[in-house]
This record gives C-alpha cells, sequence and structure tokens, in this order.
C-alpha cells in the first residue's frame, strides 16, 4: 500500500511542541515496518529514511492552515507520489485533496485524520464553538468547513470515542452523516517517554514537596486561568510544588499576534511561589527527565479535548494524571481522579503527594492504560482503517 500522508505543522519553531509532527515521526516508521510506502509531505521531515520526503511550504497562521489548500500543488504531489490512500491530517484541506485528485486522475482513497476538533459538545448536545478558532468571527466558516472535510472523505478516522460521539452529532446538524465511515484510531505513545513505575526506586517516592507536572500548551482555550488559579490552591500548604512547562518558547509574530495568551499565562505563573516554569528546549531526553522528577500530571481544562498526547507522556512514564470531569479526559483517566472543583484537586493532589500506596497503584493503571498505543499496535490499527 502507497501512503501520501499531508501534515500540517503549526509549530514549525518548535516540532517536539507539535503533537501532530510528533505523530507522524512515529507512525511513520511502524507503517514502514508494517510493509506500507509512505511519502510525508511537510514543512519538516517525520519518520525514519524508508519515508519519502516532500516539503512543503510552512502556513504562517492557523487558518491559512485550513483555508489556503493549493490544489495545483496537491495535485502534483499525487502524481509524483502514486498513492492507493491520501491521508489529510489537516480535513479541512480533504475538499481540495479531492478535487487534486480528480484533477490528478487519481482513484486514491481519502482519508480524513480529525487531528483537532474546532468545537465541543455542552452536556445538553449543543455544539460549542472553539475560541481559539473564532478570531474575527471565523468559527461557524471553520467549523462548516471541517463538516465538509468529513463529507469529502472516504474514512475519517479520529482519536477517541468522544471525539467519535462530538464529530457524528455536530456533521449531522449541519447535514453530513458520518455513518460508516469513521474510525476510531488513538494517536501512538512515543516510545522515549515509557517508564514502568514498577522500576521506579521507594527514594523517588517520597512525598515531601512532590511535583504535580502541567505540560500543555498555554493558551487560553486551554482552560490555563483556572489552572492559575489550581496552582495557587495546590501550592498552599507547601506539600505540593508545580512544575510548568514552557512548551513554545519565543514565537513568531504571525502567532503570538493573533493569541498572546501563552506568554501572559507564562509571566503570571511564573511569579507565583512554589511555581516553576521550564523548557526543554524542544529536548525529548530533557522532557523525559522534566517528567521523571515528578510526582502526578494535571490534565488541562480544555473543554474541547478529544485527546492529549500531554496526559499520554505523563501516563507512560508511570505519572498518574488528576483531571477535571470532562471529554475524553473523562473517557480515559481512572475515575477516582477526576474532580468537579478546586478543592477536590487539592485534595487528591496531596493524597498522591503522601499516600504511596495510592500513589502506587495509580501509577500502575496510569501506565497500563497507554500499553496498547505503541506505535506498531497504532500502524495496524492505522492500515486496517484505511484500508
Amino acid at each position: 500500500m502507497r501512503v501520501l500522508y499531508l501534515l500540517n505543522i503549526s509549530n514549525p519553531d518548535r516540532l517536539a511542541a507539535d503533537s501532530g509532527w510528533i505523530f507522524a515521526d512515529l507512525l511513520a516508521p511502524a507503517l514502514a515496518d508494517a510493509g506500507a510506502e509512505v511519502t510525508v509531505a511537510s514543512p519538516a521531515p517525520a519518520g525514519d529514511t524508508r519515508a519519502v520526503f516532500h516539503r512543503t511550504r510552512v502556513h504562517g497562521t492557523k487558518y491559512r492552515a485550513r483555508f489556503g489548500a493549493d490544489i495545483g500543488e496537491l495535485a502534483s504531489m499525487i502524481r509524483a507520489a502514486k498513492p492507493d490512500v491520501v491521508v489529510a491530517n489537516q480535513i479541512e484541506e480533504a475538499p481540495a485533496v479531492r478535487a487534486a485528485l480528480l484533477e490528478a486522475g487519481s482513484g486514491a482513497l481519502l482519508a480524513g485524520y480529525c487531528h483537532y476538533l474546532p468545537f465541543s459538545l455542552s452536556g445538553g448536545g449543543r455544539v460549542v464553538l472553539d475560541p481559539s478558532l473564532d478570531d474575527g468571527g471565523l468559527g461557524r466558516s471553520v467549523l462548516l468547513a471541517f463538516a465538509a472535510g468529513v463529507s469529502a472523505c472516504d474514512r475519517v478516522m479520529v482519536h477517541s470515542a468522544t471525539a467519535a460521539s462530538w464529530v457524528s452529532a455536530a456533521t449531522v446538524q449541519v447535514g453530513v452523516d458520518v455513518a460508516g465511515r469513521m474510525r476510531v484510531v488513538p494517536p501512538p505513545r512515543d516510545g522515549r517517554l515509557v517508564r514502568d513505575p514498577a522500576a521506579v526506586t521507594a527514594a523517588d517516592r517520597t512525598g515531601a514537596g512532590a511535583i504535580g507536572v502541567y505540560n500543555h500548551r498555554l493558551y487560553a482555550h486551554y482552560g490555563t486561568g483556572r489552572f492559575v488559579d489550581l496552582a495557587r490552591e495546590l501550592t498552599a500548604s507547601g506539600l505540593v510544588r508545580v512544575r510548568v512547562m514552557d512548551l513554545f518558547g519565543t514565537r513568531r509574530a504571525e502567532r503570538s499576534g493573533l493569541d498572546d495568551s501563552p506568554e501572559r499565562m507564562r509571566d503570571q505563573l511564573a511569579a507565583m511561589a512554589h511555581v516553576q516554569v521550564v523548557s526543554d528546549r524542544g529536548d525529548r531526553i530533557r522532557y523525559r527527565q522534566l517528567l521523571a522528577g515528578a510526582r502526578f500530571g494535571i490534565a488541562p481544562f480544555r473543554p474541547g479535548c478529544p485527546w492529549s498526547m500531554s496526559v499520554i507522556d505523563c501516563q507512560g512514564m508511570g505519572l498518574p494524571v488528576i483531571s477535571p470531569r470532562m471529554g475524553w479526559l473523562a473517557e480515559h483517566i481512572d475515575p477516582a481522579l477526576h474532580f468537579t472543583t478546586l478543592a477536590e484537586a487539592v485534595a487528591l493532589a496531596e493524597r498522591l503527594a503522601t499516600d504511596d500506596a495510592f500513589h502506587a497503584e495509580h501509577a500502575r493503571r496510569a501506565f497500563a492504560s497507554t500499553t496498547g498505543l505503541n506505535p506498531a499496535s497504532v500502524a495496524a490499527s492505522y492500515l486496517e482503517a484505511i484500508a
């Protein structure tokens, strides 16, 4: 099977913070191991040398990534790669890819991966636009472009059962039925971020000054303002310190001009007592070390959360993750670690910090929840979905 993998990169200046690139870098070699011939079309190479690399331009903003498709360039890539399957990881580009397939005279199957959902569903089933894609009132247009992308695909892949239910419910409201075309294929975990908690020494389990790590993007739409409040409450007693990952570093003006909340939130957190803001500097080994020095992870307060690479990173390292009861987080994370109020979150964090038996059991469960996400297993599911 020849696969043309169209990868949009949203963070070219810090690839280690771009989940789409990381997933491709892990998945392309596993697909090759399974016998697929893979071409990755992307602004930066991903995967090993067996994957053919076709360089594409960097989209300056998240809106250009959704509305700036070049059908001529796509048709040229399709003619060169002669794929059996084209995977569009920016689902809004799928109609343009379909047009390029027609122009190139290709009968390839078109699969879309819904890497990011521009909406969430309220408890009553109402579609709520993602504020990160609603600048200037564009949110409704992005939602319609998303639905058009789903409509154009032969297969639609999503991260989780939560994402599947949201995509089905949202698209049917605008006249698109995805029944029979949807497949749940979770992304792979990073093998560099795997640590069996059974191998962690007793010295590493000390409760004094235990660190809770927050390794998510600091956008306001991730609920970072609520996390700031939580960090203040968590550190008040002195039992817990908080380590915040600065994943972006210095961003390009095109990106910070649309949303400067990561910089504002980072500065606010850095000014708090017992809160440490650190950078992995794009180095996965350093990132692993920063996670390994923590006691537990903290999930984001992002309503539209169909998946979280950062949560899986923590769990693969044997870190229990406390989580607000929402979205995929509620589907995946052990219910005993869910919270509704900040007081409940503080109680969970302090118990993980001081109760070794409780921590050990949830470390074991967290690690076990990621074992099926090794790249080989995910590649097999991927190929089954697009067969």
